[in-house]
């Protein structure tokens, strides 16, 4: 399996880098977050990957941190979820987010992603919620999404308004500043 490459970057299009390691070209499909974090064309560059090998397949999908990687790694475990939903996922939410939704057994937060339905979301926080309740996690500020989305709900927003507004909340913020910052953004949402 390869777990690392470090090399120089050949070619970055639509998801897929080459990343050159000592003459032989690696092509490494990459979120779009972490491909525009990438250095220039010609400059050395260091990936954590996971090498998915199937019957008819080998992938490398690549990763800018180590956390990243094993949470994809975990995230793969679950049923139903294959790598493209993985990095799909980790594409529309950090790692943090992901791995809060789960905990917190917020299956709509996971919705967000394409690919992931509300059945898909909910079989993944029945299956990986007890392998990531012990994970550390950096949690800062008063702020509660899941509280959020209830006090959402409970207003009669749709998960898909909710998704639209939630993710660009400040976390630092107490529930009630990010409640009415998410009607705010709510409201002008239906006045256009």
């Amino acid at each position: 399996m390869i777990g690392r490459l470090r090399g120089m970057l050949v070619t970055n299009r639509a998801g897929v880098v080459c990343i050159d390691v000592n003459g032989v070209g690696y092509e490494v499909v990459m979120t779009p977050r972490d491909v525009a974090s990438l250095p220039g064309i010609g400059e050395e560059i260091v990936v954590h990957t996971h090498t998915h090998v199937r019957e008819d397949e080998m992938s490398l999908y690549g990763f800018g941190s180590e956390g990243d990687r094993d949470l994809f790694r975990i995230l793969l475990t679950a049923s139903g979820v294959g790598p493209k939903v993985a990095q799909s996922m980790l594409a529309s939410l950090d790692a943090q987010q992901i791995i809060l939704a789960i905990v917190n057994e917020d299956p709509d937060a996971l919705t967000v992603a394409p690919g992931v339905g509300k059945r898909g979301a909910q079989k993944i926080v029945l299956e990986l919620g007890p392998k990531l309740a012990g994970r550390e996690i950096e949690v800062v500020g008063g702020g509660d999404l899941v509280s959020v989305r209830q006090a959402l709900e409970g207003l009669g927003y749709s998960t898909a308004e909710i998704n639209g507004v939630v993710n660009g909340l400040n976390p630092d913020d107490p529930i009630e500043t990010q409640v009415k910052a998410a009607l705010q953004q709510l409201g002008r949402g239906r006045k256009k």
